[in-house]
């Protein structure tokens, strides 16, 4: 393991820059003293980010653009084949990575197949709220700071620990946080058992300082000390939630009773890390939630709130659909872009239940991501969609399976009243910012919740 003195003569070089995670540890290990390059396939809002700290990411990969004497770092998602992969001298895995980072302070790391990167975000929040000031890497931008990194003063540092290709096996983490168990990533594990194994060797790690929300399952995958958190009977408002947690109470103003679990897990964590308990809970009633968290995009022309969701499981589509019919719309109308033919193959039925609870269903094409459809003969969101369509109870279900059909539906379909959930972990935001014509921060400049919905007004079309 590196010392935390010889960053000034590394040079780095990132093959999917523009990715959540990777862009987040292009910019610590820049904050660190690394000289930093990178690529990426398309444009997206991080690289504008990196773009603003002096890294000037490229589009396309190609041999010539890795530097000379440069380790490239690559995620699970890049192929051996990647002609930048092919050219370097040094490899490292993204997972290598930010465990020679996260091992330069005090880790707290957070796990679980739902809601690490709200639980981690919430952390960061409260942490900074009682002036603990950590470091963070996560998987999505924090509203609050702007960035989905940073390298704070403090003792501690923030991850998410990844399950996805079993990379979290390579942090050695003083505090771990486990959200929930569910199989969700059936091209890495062919059963619960095997997931099961996974969690329960990262967890053992943290021993008496394994945090875990409080259900048997869970609870089985972590040491016999490990300590419990819940967020029972939560008060759900429009746009937030109150609960108590160890005789404080705790005040959010992100929508769901998902979130208030969350918080707590968080909070939980933040305590043993040596945070005041009533500074970081008040602190949270400040947390904004992070970017693709029901991030709310603006409104449509006749003024229907556009809301996006990285919700790629049906666990997490449930917990979405539930959270935006706390703001009370008189329609919910859920746009879903399944993401992995793998994923899809089998989970339609249960995606198709979870979408069943909104008004109105529209299902795209699945987001394909490092699967190829030629390997997954008949999947498609056609599957989903059908499986909403009979699990419905007579909801409208659209299948359209490109952004343009989906587009013009939706333009015809959405009315006053209405609001537009937009879920996956693809490009699913491409099209709700397509629908948008007031953005968010124009719509939002009143100073209301960015999370909530509200009576529409006119069109300023008509």
């Amino acid at each position: 393991m590196r010392s935390g003195d010889n960053w000034s003569s590394r040079r780095l070089h990132f093959v999917g820059i523009g990715g959540a995670g990777m862009s987040g540890l292009a910019l610590v290990t820049q904050a660190l003293g690394a000289r930093v390059t990178g690529s990426d396939r398309a444009e997206s809002s991080y690289l504008e980010r990196l773009r603003g700290r002096g890294i000037e990411p490229l589009i396309g990969h190609r041999a010539a653009n890795v530097p000379p004497n440069a380790e490239v770092v690559y995620s699970t998602a890049i192929p051996a084949e990647n002609p930048e992969r092919e050219a370097a001298d040094r490899e490292l895995h993204r997972a290598e990575l930010l465990a020679e980072i996260a091992a330069l302070k005090r880790c707290l790391a957070v796990t679980g197949t739902h809601g690490k990167t709200t639980t981690a975000g919430m952390a960061v929040h409260a942490l900074r709220g009682a002036g603990l000031d950590p470091a963070y890497v996560i998987g999505g931008e924090l509203r609050c700071t702007g960035s989905n990194a940073g390298w704070g003063e403090g003792d501690w540092i923030v991850v998410e620990a990844d399950e996805s290709d079993r990379s979290l096996l390579k942090l050695d983490p003083e505090i771990a946080v486990l959200t929930n168990a569910e199989l969700d990533h059936h091209a890495t594990y062919s059963s619960r058992l095997e997931l099961a194994q996974t969690f329960r060797e990262f967890m053992s790690r943290a021993g008496e300082r394994a945090v875990v929300w409080d259900r048997p399952w869970p609870r089985s995958l972590c040491p016999a000390d490990a300590v419990p958190y819940d967020a029972p009977g939560p008060t759900l408002t429009a746009g937030g939630s109150r609960f108590r947690w160890r005789g404080l109470e705790v005040e959010l103003a992100v929508p769901g009773a998902h979130n208030a679990v969350n918080a707590a897990g968080a909070l939980t964590a933040c305590l043993l890390a040596g945070a005041d308990p009533e500074r970081a809970a008040r602190a949270l009633l400040g947390f904004r939630g992070a970017k693709r968290r029901l991030e709310r995009l603006g409104e449509t022309a006749a003024g229907v709130p556009v809301l996006d969701d990285y919700a790629h499981h049906p666990t997490e589509v449930g917990a979405a659909i539930a959270a935006a019919r706390t703001l009370a719309p008189e329609r919910l109308v859920a746009v879903f872009q399944p993401h992995l033919y793998s994923r899809t193959r089998a989970l339609s039925r249960e995606f198709g239940a979870a979408l069943a609870a909104a008004d109105v269903v529209v299902v795209v094409e699945v987001y394909a991501a490092r699967e190829r459809a030629e390997d997954f003969p008949g999947v498609g969101g056609r599957l989903v969609a059908g499986a909403a369509a009979e699990l419905g109870g007579g909801r409208r279900v659209a299948w359209l399976p490109n952004f343009e059909q989906a587009e013009s539906f939706l333009r015809q379909t959405l009315r006053p009243g209405d609001l537009c959930l937009m879920m996956g972990a693809g490009d699913i935001d491409r099209l709700g910012r397509a629908l948008v014509d007031v953005l968010a921060d124009d719509a939002d400049a009143d100073g209301a919740d960015p999370t909530t919905a509200r009576r529409p007004r006119p069109s300023p079309r008509s």
